[in-house]
């Protein structure tokens, strides 16, 4: 069995609400054992003989489609891809986590072509900053998110591609519990 942790978009946000006991149910409806969530906001741990993790995402996200009646962006990452992105460090000379920016973490389908990243870099401002690494792309904060003229929706059209969007203390919340060696 492969365990995957799955990071889905649009649930329990923009008028979308699911119980975590429902989504819980849709993934065991799926075939997939061991399944847990994490907190309220689309975080779906499982184990599942499949090992291809773009077939899992479309098998997810067409019964979540199908059953929920609007489109579920899904993302899967394996433990082991967890705790490299919870330990990474994006910006290793800015000041500690929480002094004076807030960092989040956009989980993507693929990497990002080089013209999407330099669009991506072009809009950095003295309070929005970007950096992407692989599969994820690293957005510090100078302020408040809310606050901040970069939003979600302007990731994904900068990127032409879906994307999630979770704070830095929930993705290493999520590493340190069911990552490697959790």
């Amino acid at each position: 069995m492969h365990r995957w942790i799955a990071l889905l978009r649009a649930i329990n946000v923009g008028g979308h609400t699911v119980t975590m006991e429902s989504l819980r149910t849709h993934f065991v409806a799926l075939g997939f054992v061991g399944v847990e969530t994490f907190i309220a906001s689309g975080n779906v741990i499982f184990e599942s003989p499949a090992a291809h993790p773009l077939a899992l995402e479309a098998q997810i996200a067409q019964h979540l489609h199908q059953t929920l009646g609007y489109a579920v962006g899904t993302f899967l990452r394996s433990p082991t891809e967890l705790t490299t992105i919870a330990t990474y460090q994006p910006f290793p000379h800015a000041e500690p986590d929480g002094a004076s920016y807030a960092l989040s973490v956009a989980f993507l389908p693929v990497s990002p072509d080089d013209a999407a990243q330099q669009r991506l870099m072009d809009l950095q401002t003295t309070i929005d900053d970007f950096h992407i690494h692989g599969r994820e792309v690293y957005w510090r904060c100078r302020t408040k998110v809310s606050d901040s003229t970069f939003s979600g929706a302007r990731l994904e059209k900068t990127l032409g591609m879906p994307a999630t969007i979770r704070n830095v203390t929930t993705v290493r919340r999520l590493a340190a519990k069911y990552g490697a060696g959790g």
